[in-house]
């Protein structure tokens, strides 16, 4: 990977990488500029009854709760993300991110998550979010095990007509998870 980091925070860098690439058959080259972000995990769990699990989330930068999918980052450090590039590892990553996120989030463990689709935000921003098909899993007899400032207050059950509506209706407000679930919904309703 020819790249370079410009700046960099606890969340984010900011990286310039050389590409190159072909066009019929003549060699070019392109330099890129982007932020990027360490990706996050996304939980789709379906029950029996063909209902899908929403979490009621407070979420600051909405001051107000939300519905959304369980899940959460998958590195806590930029350096270990960094890392996981080089070793090729991100998928493996992920699928031991989004088991740790249902048992912290709404306590649940889920068995052989199934990798779903990978968002990606677009050439400018780097910010991945892999969804996993969930539909073996059992709750945990302790409940949740929530970070710092994580603020759950619990979960509910919505039939696909209803996570249709809620989607369509705003009421769920993650635009890449809106996407993902409306065309689940439409593939499988």
């Amino acid at each position: 990977m020819n790249e370079k980091i410009l700046y960099e925070n606890s969340f984010f860098e900011f990286v310039e990488e050389e590409k190159e690439y072909t066009i019929q058959e003549e060699k070019r080259s392109v330099t890129l500029r982007y932020v990027r972000r360490s990706p996050g995990v996304r939980a789709l769990v379906i029950n029996p009854k063909n209902q899908i699990l929403l979490s009621h989330e407070y979420r600051f930068d909405l001051d107000c709760f939300d519905y959304r999918l369980p899940g959460g980052k998958v590195f806590d450090s930029l350096k270990d993300y960094r890392k996981s590039i080089e070793e090729n590892t991100l998928v493996e990553k992920a699928y031991e991110a989004v088991i740790k996120e249902g048992k912290e989030e709404v306590g649940i463990e889920f068995k052989n998550p199934k990798l779903l689709w990978i968002s990606k935000a677009g050439t400018s921003v780097n910010w991945d979010l892999y969804y996993y098909l969930i539909t073996d899993f059992h709750i945990l007899p302790n409940g949740q095990n929530l970070e710092e400032n994580e603020i759950i207050d619990g979960f509910v059950w919505k039939s696909f007509e209803e996570v249709k509506e809620m989607c369509l209706e705003h009421e769920i407000h993650e635009e890449r998870t809106i996407g993902v679930l409306l065309s689940y919904i439409l593939k499988n309703g």
